[in-house]
């Protein structure tokens, strides 16, 4: 074998390469390729999301204003339980005083 048949095969054999690189990209492309039906889905999907992601924050935000509230009607109670337990607390002592002063009366 002289040079020019090696150059002739070595071409030959990088064009059958070539080709079959060519080959196996186009069918790869060809499979792989996005449709239109897959995009019109994912864009579904998505406004599924979005929409998930909006009743999502309307919740926490119903959730931390109804907290809200309840932390505010909890401390009314509390307020309102103290004030109960000072005026039973001083009505006990002024009922004491008066069984108090009765009892020396009758004494006296």
């Amino acid at each position: 074998m002289d040079r020019t048949e090696l150059v002739i095969v070595t071409a030959l054999i990088l064009f059958v390469a070539f080709c079959i690189g060519w080959g196996t990209c186009w069918a790869w492309h060809r499979f792989t390729r996005v449709t239109g039906a897959d995009v019109s889905e994912l864009d579904s999907m998505a406004a599924a999301l979005h929409e998930a992601e909006e009743a999502r924050d309307a919740a926490v935000a119903y959730q931390e204003q109804r907290e809200a509230a309840l932390t505010a009607q909890l401390n009314q109670s509390e307020a309102e339980l103290s004030a109960a337990m000072d005026g039973l607390r001083a009505a006990r002592t002024e009922a004491a005083e008066l069984r108090a002063w009765i009892e020396q009366q009758n004494q006296g």
